[in-house]
């Protein structure tokens, strides 16, 4: 089949992206000649390293998802004030810069948080330290298990409500209903939400950062960190950077393996769990999951919040630091943001033409060089750029435009899996139509594709706003004096106890992270209004 020339952008920009990841992992070749990974399992401090981070990936993934089951069951049968708005909040925890989250964290949970004080009161100390795998696990759970929620709550709500009404029908108690008819739907979809947060868990990097509390807590993606920023054993950096891509392609392929297509059933939808026999005992064991997972994650974002206005909030404010690490961030997060939503445009524009002619198979392998980094972490990206480049320019002086391309390409899968379906759909219905019409090339995408798009278009921009603001793993390797972004000014605040003053940073952090969101829904819809009203 003969290339179109509306797939020449895409086919170009994922030539780019091949190249542009190939040349990392080059670099990174180059840099261990040998390719001897054996030589990791022999060492013990790697060996070591390999080890905890497959074992707090595993326990991280157990207590997220394991818990999540009882709260989107809970979830799914009740209805109280301020449901959709705890949705909405489990949604944000998705894209919530995690520096942020671990700042609200630390503010519960620390040794001097509100938990110490109020033990403290009754002449008692924290129980646990939140430093290490307890701080570590706890993270992961507050940012993955509203995550794992959402999707399970899906699974459930698109249960056909005749099913229900069956069940009401026949007086099957609740655990027999959960048995017979949740519980095959929640099974269908648990393979492919534990593989997904196991992935998150695995390749975490700032939370492992920040709470991590030294050797014995330190993951591979981490340690790649330290050899080549503090040790500057640019060899064993490239090394754990070729056995980090190496396990993570293991992985992806086996998730992809064990997850399956989840069928729809066919049937209406609707709420109608009230229908069964309800308890006393079934209502305490519903809100008890529900307050469980409030606690979780409602106090550390209200702390965020709190904590924020503080003595020092002026002094943070009036500091030139401040403001310029405030600057770098909108700038890489715009940017970002901005070349990651057109790549993906044009990516998926170039892959549905194959698609539509049947050609599943190469539009797969399109899409795939798009969502590469989900194989290749980015900070393996930044290893091997920064590999790369040191002996050919000064990398500092490039650092702005190496952190907003590692970033656009971190926040292009989650445009592409935003923006795939719909686009396709839009294609198999007036295509043929806009050939007869003669309406091509932007003059199209103008009169329908915005139109129809508008929505997934600004939702996929403000993900990769979001998460461009909010990534630190980049920034950790070219930050420097004269180049700072918020997480790295919030990092480099926690990590020298100044609490009053990263609170600050946390606030307009979160709120630069809430507010993109609010805002451009605000101009949807204003515009979606306008332009009903013409």
């Amino acid at each position: 089949m003969s290339i179109d020339k509306k797939q020449m952008p895409g086919i170009a920009i994922a030539g780019f992206i091949f190249v542009f990841v190939g040349s990392a992992i080059t670099a990174l070749l180059l840099q261990s000649p040998t390719l001897d990974l054996s030589a990791i399992w022999f060492d013990p401090y790697y060996r070591h390293v390999t080890t905890f981070s497959f074992y707090q990936s595993f326990l991280s993934t157990l207590l997220s998802v394991g818990l999540a089951i009882p709260v989107s069951h809970a979830l799914s049968r009740r209805t109280f004030p301020g449901k959709a708005l705890l949705l909405k909040l489990f949604a944000t925890t998705l894209v919530l810069p995690v520096l942020v989250g671990v700042f609200g964290l630390l503010s519960i949970y620390g040794n001097s948080g509100l938990l110490s004080q109020l033990l403290a009161v009754f002449e008692q100390k924290l129980p646990f330290s939140i430093y290490g795998l307890n701080g570590i696990l706890l993270a992961h759970v507050f940012f993955n298990l509203p995550f794992a929620t959402r999707l399970l709550l899906q699974s459930l709500d698109s249960i056909p409500a005749e099913q229900h009404k069956l069940a009401a029908h026949l007086g099957i108690n609740h655990w027999n209903k959960f048995k017979l008819v949740e519980w095959p739907m929640l099974r269908q979809q648990l393979p492919h939400v534990a593989g997904l947060v196991f992935m998150l868990c695995f390749t975490s990097f700032a939370t492992v950062m920040a709470l991590g509390g030294g050797p014995k807590s330190t993951t591979i993606e981490l340690a790649i960190y330290q050899a080549i920023k503090f040790d500057f054993d640019l060899q064993a950096g490239a090394l754990l950077a070729l056995w980090q891509m190496l396990l993570c392609g293991l992985l992806a392929m086996a998730i992809q393996r064990i997850s399956r297509p989840v069928p729809i059933a066919s049937g209406s939808r609707g709420h109608v769990q009230r229908l069964y026999g309800d308890s006393k005992l079934a209502k305490y064991w519903d809100i008890s999951w529900i307050v469980l997972v409030v606690l979780l994650v409602i106090p550390p974002l209200m702390s965020v919040v709190a904590y924020g206005v503080n003595e020092r909030f002026f002094d943070v404010v009036s500091s030139s630091n401040f403001w310029s690490a405030i600057k770098s961030s909108l700038l890489v997060a715009t940017f970002a943001a901005t070349l990651s939503l057109i790549a993906g445009l044009f990516i998926l524009i170039a892959s549905r033409v194959w698609r539509l002619a049947g050609m599943n198979f190469r539009s797969d392998k399109l899409e795939l060089i798009g969502t590469i980094i989900l194989v290749t972490p980015g900070l393996v990206i930044s290893t091997g750029i920064f590999l790369l480049l040191r002996d050919v320019t000064d990398v500092f002086r490039l650092a702005i435009v190496i952190v907003i391309a590692v970033n656009a390409l971190m926040a292009l899968p989650y445009v592409i899996k935003t923006l795939a379906q719909p686009m396709l759909h839009i294609a198999q219905q007036y295509d043929t139509l806009c050939a007869s019409l003669g309406i091509l090339g932007f003059h199209r995408f103008c009169l329908i594709e915005w139109r129809a798009l508008k929505a997934p278009i600004i939702h996929a921009f403000a993900i990769s706003f979001v998460l461009s603001m909010g990534d630190i793993s980049a920034i950790s390797l070219f930050g420097s004096q004269d180049f700072n972004t918020l997480p790295l000014y919030l990092f480099q605040l926690l990590g020298s106890y100044q609490m009053d003053a990263a609170a600050v940073v946390s606030l307009f952090l979160l709120l630069f992270s809430v507010g993109v969101f609010v805002v451009l829904e605000r101009v949807f819809m204003v515009n979606k209004k306008g332009t009903h009203n013409d």
